[in-house]
């Protein structure tokens, strides 16, 4: 055991945010700490990181342990580039390595005598630098970064001029190549498009730290925790198993508690029956038999109502007018900012009912074809055609569609005006706007809550034709699967941008990925998309840099790409397979000759022998530069072919 947690209480202005928390956390354990917004998720982060005091309760940690936090909100500056950031991590690396050096050049001049102990010296602080990770603290440094976006001409961005969103992956960058023995993460993949995501999947897989993560990405928490802690109500239960595993045996466990609670419910009734009769017969005896069963009564440890997590509120989504058969036509479609062009001559049709999700790397234009559909910005060249009777309902983050005077309520009231005041606060609940949120001020509102009011606006809209941007951000994972169940009984046409696997699987019945200026189009959710390993050869050149040829348009013949995107996609990998063990081969090679040469400076009859050490020693020099390079090449290759195998 790491971590535990035991009763821990926190109160805020006499309201438990936290109470009796307990759970425990193994070396190397993956766990998910979810609940709603508000639910005091980072309120125990801050507990566990002492940056807060528990009411009660007590954090232990393994001695010695160390904690990385990221946390959402952070003020993280530097004066440093991007590059020399994580650099700075590894300091006590790259003094040992400069030691070492330092040691090479002394074997040149010092005596026999002293260069025996010298050589004693320098053996184990090789040891220590290869326990370091001496040889590939470069190669992680890169792959880090490459893993959360940053491209190699960003390398040298000073950190003061990222964005709030780049500065939280640069923490995140410092965090994982650091390695504490247990790492807190809140919600690390908000700035993160799905490759990123992907690669931290397989990161936090390998890492022998024990991670604890808060996320409402649901296919985040199925692919890498064993266990899920749920805070509910101020109270938490564990859950062995993923994110699928939890919503079976909660089920299971509702049940069986709602089953409990029912059975007690009857039970008190019943004895409150028994005791008002018996002080109905107003005697003495049966009033005294009345006062004992009332103790009894009163002594019995209620069982609280089971709350499912889920929420009782229901809305539908329903076109006020039918659209013909055709929604959209998009025709030879560009974009480009100056040089940089976003996507060429990209084509695609949509009909009715189709609820079609388009993915891609960030920066790779996909917000901007919505916006051109929207007839929000004009397109190099190309057309958009519409189909008949088509009434679409736009939403993004940015949208500025709102009343800054108004309250939440008022802006739905006025709208919908022919809506109860129950039906409103339906809608805007199962948007997180509970009680006294609902009279708000929008201009007091974040971006976040600015873009739910508008969520909200849009599912009352009437809309036939639903275009989405990112409509998941924001929400927890009850509101999340309200939005679901509502897109699945819509009987409109869905286009939307999401980085949700999850939603997309849920949601989804065709994807189209936007990859090296083109799309290509798969039907089915995501899982299908994964299993076409054809879909992805650019995507998984790309994520190394390497790139490759542009995709194939949807408009060829499906068929025939997929068996020559399927040899192209087998010759690529065993490419990089056989590159792979190449490179490996080489590098036990050239440890083996440096192992020997370093044997071969430790005898005496070499050390007295300064023009054959001076000799060695260049000839290690040059091993050691080799394999440097090698080891980069090594790990790159290996992320390339890890990003082929994960297709």
């Amino acid at each position: 055991m790491i971590l535990s947690c035991t009763n821990i209480s926190k109160a805020f202005s006499e309201k438990d945010i936290l109470k009796n928390i307990s759970f425990h956390i193994n070396e190397h354990e993956k766990v998910a700490l979810i609940g709603n917004n508000g639910a005091g998720k980072t309120t125990l982060f801050r507990i566990i990181t002492g940056e807060l005091t528990p009411d009660k309760g007590e954090v232990t940690k393994k001695k010695d342990s160390t904690i990385g936090y990221l946390s959402q909100h952070h003020d993280y500056t530097s004066s440093n580039s991007v590059y020399e950031e994580l650099l700075a991590v590894k300091k006590n690396v790259i003094e040992l390595e400069n030691n070492l050096r330092q040691m090479e050049e002394q074997m040149k001049t010092v005596s026999p005598d002293e260069l025996d102990s010298l050589m004693k010296l320098y053996h184990e602080r090789i040891h220590t630098f290869d326990l370091l990770g001496g040889n590939t603290y470069k190669s992680d440094i890169q792959g880090i970064l490459r893993g959360l976006q940053f491209k190699d001409e960003e390398f040298n961005k000073p950190v003061t001029t990222l964005s709030g969103g780049e500065r939280t992956r640069l923490l995140l960058g410092r965090i994982l190549l650091e390695k504490p023995d247990i790492i807190l993460l809140d919600e690390p993949t908000n700035y993160l498009d799905i490759e990123s995501v992907r690669w931290l999947e397989t990161y936090l897989l390998n890492v022998k730290s024990a991670v604890l993560v808060v996320s409402h990405d649901r296919y985040f928490i199925n692919r890498i925790v064993t266990k899920v802690i749920e805070i509910d109500q101020a109270s938490s239960l564990c859950y062995e198993g993923n994110y699928d595993d939890f919503i079976e045996k909660k089920e299971a466990y509702i049940k069986q508690k709602t089953a409990a609670y029912e059975n007690q419910q009857r039970e008190i009734k019943h004895q409150e029956e028994v005791i008002r009769k018996l002080r109905s017969f107003n005697r003495e005896k049966s009033i005294r038999r009345a006062d004992s069963r009332q103790k009894m009564l009163e002594r019995i440890e209620r069982i609280d109502k089971p709350t499912t997590g889920k929420s009782d509120m229901q809305f539908t989504l329903s076109p006020s007018v039918i659209s013909g058969n055709d929604v959209l036509e998009v025709h030879e479609l560009k974009k480009s900012y100056g040089e940089r062009v976003l996507f060429d001559n990209i084509s695609f049709q949509i009909r009715r009912g189709e609820h079609i999700a388009l993915i891609g790397r960030n920066g790779t234009g996909k917000t901007n074809i919505l916006k051109i559909i929207n007839d929000l910005i004009p397109a190099d060249k190309g057309s958009v055609k519409f189909g008949t009777n088509v009434t679409i309902g736009y939403f993004d983050q940015q949208s500025r569609v709102l009343d800054e005077n108004k309250t939440i309520f008022e802006e739905l009231s006025d709208e919908y005006p022919t809506l109860t005041q129950t039906e409103i606060r339906n809608i805007l609940a199962a948007f997180l706007f509970t009680g006294d949120d609902v009279f708000q001020p929008i201009h007091s509102l974040s971006g976040g809550e600015r873009g739910r009011v508008i969520l909200s606006k849009l599912m009352l809209s009437g809309a036939n034709f639903l275009i989405l941007d990112e409509p998941t951000n924001h929400l927890d994972m009850v509101s999340k699967e309200v939005l679901e169940e509502a897109l699945n009984a819509y009987e409109g046409t869905v286009l939307y941008v999401s980085h949700d696997r999850y939603f997309i699987n849920r949601t989804a019945s065709r994807v189209m990925a936007l990859d090296n200026r083109n799309i290509t189009s798969y039907p089915g959710n995501y899982d299908y998309y994964l299993e076409k390993t054809s879909v992805n050869i650019n995507s998984a050149a790309n994520y190394t840099n390497k790139g490759t040829s542009d995709t194939t348009g949807a408009k060829a013949s499906e068929g025939k790409n997929d068996w020559a995107k399927q040899k192209e996609f087998q010759a690529a990998k065993r490419k990089l397979e056989n590159k792979l063990a190449k490179a490996e081969k080489e590098i036990a090679e050239l440890e083996d000759k440096l192992e020997a040469l370093q044997k071969e400076m430790s005898k005496p009859e070499i050390a007295s022998n300064s023009v054959k050490l001076q000799e060695i020693c260049l000839e290690a020099d040059k091993v050691k530069s080799r394999l440097d390079s090698l080891y980069e090449e090594w790990e790159e290759t290996g992320a390339e072919l890890e990003a082929f195998t994960e297709l």
